[in-house]
């Protein structure tokens, strides 16, 4: 089966998770927005009517399943290609994992935009020095701190241990979107959380990220997606 995976064509943002993981899993997929009338085909199937359209992209057609939201259409890949544990309590940890990651992408996207998604960064940017500056004191060491924990508490390795699953797929997407939005941010806190930076080198490393990340089917990171940088919000 050729999955068709839908995301806005010109960002990596919530679809790049999924995109790591078909990568990972060696599956045949189609990224349909970036193709020639992709986008009409896409908001054609979220304006649907009946069935289960779903809210907004990322979303994925799989067969007659249409399974939208990145934490959901990880879940359903996971199971399927080796990508999460066997037994559904550990199938179910590591979907509670991937929405605290969820949970920790929004607070990323409200840096940049922390009185609401439809005001410009430029309209916005007192409030988003002040929003940056608690996020890097208080959340950031928080989030990624319990990362570090659990890691270190399952050998270094993987999160879950010595087998890889989505959520470090995921963690990998984390630290080089903090590296691009954050550099000096992120350079000094490194220190902090060398078991994620090693974590991160690990996934880079593996065949299929690699070929990848050394793709055209990788989008570079940019100031439309949810790692953004901003010179004066890495001060």
């Amino acid at each position: 089966m050729k999955y068709e995976l839908y995301y806005w064509p010109e960002i990596q943002g919530r679809g790049e998770y999924v995109r790591l993981a078909l990568e990972e899993a060696g599956a045949a997929y189609a990224d349909v927005a970036r193709g020639p009338r992709g986008s009409s085909a896409m908001m054609k199937m979220m304006n649907g009517q009946g069935g289960t359209p779903p809210f907004a992209p990322p979303f994925l057609k799989a067969g007659k399943l249409v399974i939208g939201q990145t934490a959901n259409i990880l879940l359903y890949l996971g199971a399927r290609h080796g990508l999460a544990p066997k037994t559904e309590g550990g199938r179910l940890w590591v979907h509670q994992l991937q929405l605290t990651i969820a949970d920790l992408v929004l607070e990323i996207h409200d840096t940049h935009h922390p009185l609401g998604p439809s005001l410009y960064y430029e309209d916005a940017r007192p409030a988003a020095k002040k929003r940056t500056a608690e996020f890097w004191d208080e959340r950031v060491p928080k989030y990624l701190g319990y990362f570090e924990e659990l890691l270190d508490a399952n050998g270094g390795v993987y999160v879950t241990g010595r087998k890889l699953t989505y959520v470090d797929l995921s963690l990998f997407q984390l630290v080089d979107g903090l590296r691009y939005a954050f550099p000096k941010r992120m350079n000094i806190f490194e220190n902090e959380i060398p078991g994620l930076v090693a974590l991160r080198d690990r996934v880079a490393a593996r065949p299929n990220v690699k070929a990848y990340l050394d793709s055209d089917r990788r989008i570079a990171f940019n100031e439309q997606g949810i790692f953004r940088h901003y010179k004066e919000l890495d001060a």
